[in-house]
């Protein structure tokens, strides 16, 4: 009798449903990949930002950067697509937060979020980063994803 060979799917550490076409999560490796294929993330795009400006991973994300994402993300020609940094938690944390609050959503709401990704690990200045943010920078495409 022969056996049926089944497709195991594991999701990124932290991989998380953002919006139509829009994923977070950490960093994937090989056993994510058929995960990935399955969302429609064929290809991978590396779009290096913020870190490098510092150095230090542990930095607080830049408005710059927020910014710099914004133009990737709200660009309906990269998508489907996923938002990442090492573990899922703090850079790509503050992106969710911030478009979170450009589609206006409550503070509370955007924390709680927020807080379930990074877990023990919260960072205030990351809370304060969202809180503060001014979405009047934001330039928006003419054509926007329908979810904003």
């Amino acid at each position: 009798m022969g056996r049926t060979a089944y497709q195991h799917y594991i999701p990124p550490v932290n991989f998380g449903y953002v919006e139509n076409d829009l994923y977070r999560c950490g960093q994937p490796n090989e056993l994510n990949f058929p995960f990935m294929e399955k969302l429609g993330l064929r290809c991978i795009q590396l779009h290096h930002l913020g870190v490098l400006e510092s150095g230090n991973a542990s930095d607080p994300i830049t408005e710059d950067t927020i910014l710099e994402a914004f133009n990737l993300i709200l660009d309906k020609a990269n998508h489907p697509m996923a938002i990442m940094c090492n573990i899922g938690r703090h850079r790509t944390g503050t992106v969710v937060g911030c478009l979170r609050k450009l589609q206006r959503w409550n503070l509370a709401s955007i924390f709680e979020e927020y807080r379930r990704f990074a877990g023990p690990k919260v960072r205030m200045l990351n809370e304060q980063f969202i809180e503060l943010f001014d979405t009047d920078l934001v330039r928006i495409p003419g054509d926007p994803p329908e979810w904003l």
